[in-house]
C-alpha cells in the first residue's frame, strides 16, 4: 500500500494500473484514478465530502490541491470533482468541485472554482481564476483574474495538447520503474 493513501469512513481511494503516487502526496477517501495517472510531490487529493475522479494518462503536478463540495438541501449533489483524460494540471493548481474535460493544459498556479465547467481542448493560463459556474468552451486559451477568452488555439496548441501529457505517462513510467529496481 502506498504511503499516502487513506481511508476516509468506509471510502478508500481506488488505483488503476501504472499509477504513480509520490510519497510526499496524500489521496483520501472516494478518489478514483485512472490507469497511467501520476500524481507529483506534495499534491493534496481530498475526497472526504464528495467524490474525486481522475482519468487515465492525467498529471497532477507539484503542490496541487484538489478537493471537492459537499452535497446539501440546496444543492443535493454538491460539487465532486471530475478531471478528464490527458490532462496536465501545472504546479500549485487548485482544483474545487469542478468538471474538466479531455486533453486540457491547466497552467502554473490557476484556480477554478465549484461548478465550474472546462470543456475538452482548453488552455488555461498561469495565475487564472475561473469563477464559480463559469464554462469554459472548447477550443480557446482563457487567461486572467476572472478566466476570460482570449482566443482560439492554434493548431499547434491543439497538436500539443495531444502530447504533453504523454511525456509525464513517461516520466510517471521512470519513476516507477525506480521504485521497483
Amino acid at each position: 500500500m502506498i504511503n499516502g493513501i487513506r481511508k476516509y469512513g468506509d471510502k478508500q481511494p481506488n488505483l488503476g494500473q501504472k499509477v504513480y503516487i509520490d510519497s510526499s502526496s496524500v489521496v483520501i477517501g472516494d478518489v478514483t484514478l485512472a490507469d497511467n495517472v501520476s500524481i507529483w510531490p506534495l499534491v493534496v487529493i481530498r475526497g472526504d465530502v464528495n467524490h474525486i475522479q481522475i482519468g487515465k494518462d492525467t498529471n497532477i503536478q507539484d503542490g496541487s490541491v484538489l478537493h471537492v463540495t459537499r452535497r446539501t438541501e440546496k444543492n443535493p449533489v454538491g460539487y465532486p470533482l471530475i478531471i478528464g483524460e490527458q490532462v496536465t494540471v501545472g504546479h500549485k493548481v487548485m482544483l474545487h468541485g469542478c468538471t474538466l474535460g479531455n486533453r486540457i493544459l491547466v497552467g502554473m498556479g490557476a484556480i477554478v472554482m465549484d461548478g465550474a465547467i472546462v470543456e475538452d481542448d482548453v488552455m488555461i493560463g498561469a495565475g487564472s481564476l475561473v469563477a464559480p459556474n463559469k464554462v469554459l468552451n472548447s477550443g480557446y486559451l482563457y487567461v486572467g483574474n476572472p478566466a476570460q477568452q482570449k482566443r482560439p488555439l492554434t493548431s499547434e496548441e491543439l497538436s500539443f495538447l495531444k502530447k504533453t501529457n504523454q511525456n509525464y505517462v513517461k516520466l510517471k513510467d521512470e519513476y516507477l520503474a525506480q521504485q521497483d529496481g
